[in-house]
């Protein structure tokens, strides 16, 4: 397997999924987790500052906003305290997107495999999918452990990839920010993209279709990509 092959895809797809945004309302809970822990260390960045920086890991926000190096010692401590604060104060608020579930539902009735891809650390992500309600519907799951470097380079993908046996060709993305257009896309990965996690179309430019959230796809499943490649199968038969 390698990103970027040309192989034809085949009527079902692997569908890796981004959670954070995507396909549960939590930019915003993890934007004030990183404010809150910011202050405790002794840095003053608004929640402004921070908040378009959701999406990639820690490895990159950490210096990009603080200056700190991810794995440093205050690094590490700054992050394992984020965490804490994430699941304590803001995850057991959290909401699924309306219709998340369905949409999941949807593609699995196709027969698609679906794969979670993100940079959340593993604990963290099997809370996020519980809170989702979509833990029981996953094949696979990668996280930030699963990978060097987190969003946008294209590690986490490429571990989805190999973890469920899979070619690029052969895969649609979902996710909600630049940085998984970014991550897909240098992995040879199509990418549906979202704009309940925040951003806008044009911020979403790389992505083959861009829906409103996961309720507008699922009303216009049967015109997405998802439903595409099921359809281009049947018609060779």
């Amino acid at each position: 397997m390698r990103p970027g092959s040309g192989r034809e895809a085949s009527g079902t797809l692997t569908v890796l999924l981004d959670v954070d945004g995507t396909l549960i309302d939590s930019n915003d809970a993890h934007a004030r987790a990183w404010v809150d822990v910011a202050k405790e260390f002794g840095h003053d960045v608004a929640f402004e500052v921070l908040r378009p920086m959701i999406g990639m890991g820690g490895d990159k926000l950490m210096p990009r906003a603080f200056g700190i190096d991810h794995d440093s010692s205050e690094g590490k401590k700054m992050s394992e305290r984020r965490g804490e604060i994430f699941r304590d104060r803001y995850l057991p608020g959290l909401e699924p997107f309306p219709k998340a579930r369905e949409l999941l539902l949807r593609m699995r009735e196709d027969g698609h495999t679906l794969v979670v891809a993100t940079s959340a650390q593993k604990d963290e992500m099997k809370k996020l999918l519980r809170a989702a309600g979509i833990e029981d519907l996953l094949e696979e799951a990668t996280s930030a452990s699963d990978a060097d470097s987190s969003k946008p380079d294209p590690d986490i993908v490429i571990a989805a990839l190999e973890k469920s046996d899979a070619e690029p060709a052969d895969a649609i993305m979902l996710g909600d920010t630049p940085y998984d257009v970014a991550a897909a896309t240098k992995a040879g990965v199509a990418i549906v993209a979202l704009r309940c996690g925040g951003w806008s179309g044009d911020d979403l430019d790389g992505a083959v279709a861009v829906y409103a959230d996961p309720e507008s796809l699922l009303r216009e499943y049967d015109d997405s990509p998802f439903a595409a490649a099921r359809a281009r199968e049947s018609s060779r038969r």
